[in-house]
């Protein structure tokens, strides 16, 4: 009887352990299985990545090309103002040079009541000397005050900007 039951402990054991190591084996392959599933899907999405990455890379090369291209023709838009300005600045000035002073004087006061004391001052920037000399005597004592002002605080730069 010690026998048959000593035999039967170490046959259960012995399937016992089988199972356990069949287990065992049976979840390794299972984790290697899903080791190699984790991997394949962490190499797909870093090759996605990279295409993406690719990609966001060429449009930023293309806004910046566009960028550049965009800030040429603004300097361009802007030189061509700019042009345009001196232009109209340069015929009206030369149109106030053939006025008589009081007449230009009077034009003047008028702008500068009208709160355009910087056109006034872009004009006379323009004038010769000696006619900006005759116009300020017939100026109003309070337009005069404020253009020479303007002039005393004239700085070469600001007609740069």
């Amino acid at each position: 009887m010690k026998k048959i039951l000593l035999l039967t402990i170490l046959t259960i054991f012995s399937f016992a352990q089988e199972d356990t190591i069949s287990s065992l084996t049976k979840e390794k392959l299972e984790v290697m299985a899903l080791k190699k599933e984790l991997n394949d899907f962490y190499n797909q999405k870093e090759k996605e990545y990279e295409e993406r990455k690719k990609e966001l890379e060429l449009i930023q090369s293309k806004i910046e090309s566009e960028k550049k291209a965009i800030q040429k023709i603004h300097d361009k838009n802007l030189a061509l103002l700019q042009d345009i300005e001196n232009t109209v600045a340069s015929k009206t000035a030369k149109i106030y040079n053939g006025m008589k002073p009081k007449t230009a004087a009077s034009i003047f006061d008028e702008m500068i009541n009208e709160g355009k004391i910087d056109d006034v001052f872009d004009i006379i920037l323009k004038l010769k000397e000696k006619n900006v000399t005759a116009l300020m005597k017939f100026l109003s004592v309070q337009s005069a005050m404020q253009i020479t002002e303007k002039l005393e605080n004239f700085n070469v730069n600001d007609v740069k900007e």
